[in-house]
C-alpha cells in the first residue's frame, strides 16, 4: 500500500515526539556552603561578611526526556533561611531570608541498567527576599550538578543529586535596602551555594 508523501512526512516528524516522555519530580533537600560575601554596614568602615545560613529547601522539576539519552527541564527551588553577618559583626542574625531558584536546564544520562548516573547544567534567576521590609534582589545564576536515578518501575524512579549554584552579583553593590537606606554594601562577583536533593520522578 502506498501512502501520500504528506502522511509519511507527518509520521517521521511524530517519531521523536512519540519517544519523548514528560516527567514530574518533586524533591526536598538541604542547602549548604553558601559563600561569604565581603560587606560593610552603610556609613561604617568596619569590614565583615554576610551569608545565607544552612537550612532545608523544597522544589519541583518538570521536563521532557530526549533521545541522547537525557532530558530538558524547568526547575523551581525555595529555601527559607536567615541572613547572617559575620566577621566584625559577631555572627549576628540580620533578618530572615527566602532564596528561590527558577532555572531551565538539561541533563545527560549514562545508563547502566536500572541505574542512571547523570550530569546536569541549568541557568535562570535567583531571587533573594529578606524580611523586615528590605528590598528583594533578583540576579542571574547558573547551576551545575551530578546525580543518580534509580528506576523502581517503568514510570517511577528515585532521584538524588548534588548541585552548585553560582549567583552573579555586581561588585560594590548596595543590597537589602529599606525605605530610608541600604544596610549592606557587598563587594563580590559571585555567591555560591550547594544543594543536596532527593526526590521521586514520575513519567507520563
Amino acid at each position: 500500500m502506498k501512502y501520500p508523501a504528506s502522511v509519511l512526512a507527518a509520521a517521521l516528524l511524530m517519531v521523536p515526539v512519540a519517544q519523548a516522555e514528560m516527567y514530574l519530580t518533586p524533591f526536598v533537600g538541604y542547602s549548604f556552603a553558601a559563600s561569604d560575601l565581603d560587606a560593610s554596614k552603610t556609613g561604617l568602615d568596619t569590614p565583615g561578611s554576610v551569608s545565607a545560613d544552612e537550612s532545608s529547601h523544597y522544589g519541583i522539576i518538570f521536563g521532557t526526556t530526549t533521545n541522547h539519552p537525557g532530558n530538558m527541564y524547568v526547575l523551581y527551588s525555595s529555601q527559607r533561611t536567615d541572613l547572617l553577618a559575620g566577621g566584625a559583626f559577631s555572627n549576628e542574625r540580620v533578618t530572615s531570608l527566602d532564596i528561590d531558584y527558577a532555572h531551565v536546564g538539561g541533563s545527560l544520562y549514562f545508563p547502566k541498567g536500572d541505574l542512571m548516573p547523570y550530569v546536569t547544567a541549568s541557568m535562570g534567576l535567583t531571587q533573594m527576599r529578606p524580611g523586615d521590609n528590605y528590598s528583594d534582589e533578583t540576579r542571574f545564576s547558573m547551576g551545575f550538578g551530578a546525580g543518580l536515578e534509580y528506576r523502581l518501575a517503568a514510570n517511577v524512579a528515585l532521584v538524588g543529586d548534588v548541585r552548585a549554584y553560582a549567583t552573579f552579583i555586581d561588585s560594590k553593590n548596595d543590597l537589602f535596602c529599606d525605605a530610608s537606606n541600604c544596610l549592606w554594601q557587598v563587594e563580590a562577583d559571585v555567591m555560591w551555594q550547594g544543594q543536596a536533593n532527593f526526590g521521586v520522578s514520575i513519567r507520563f
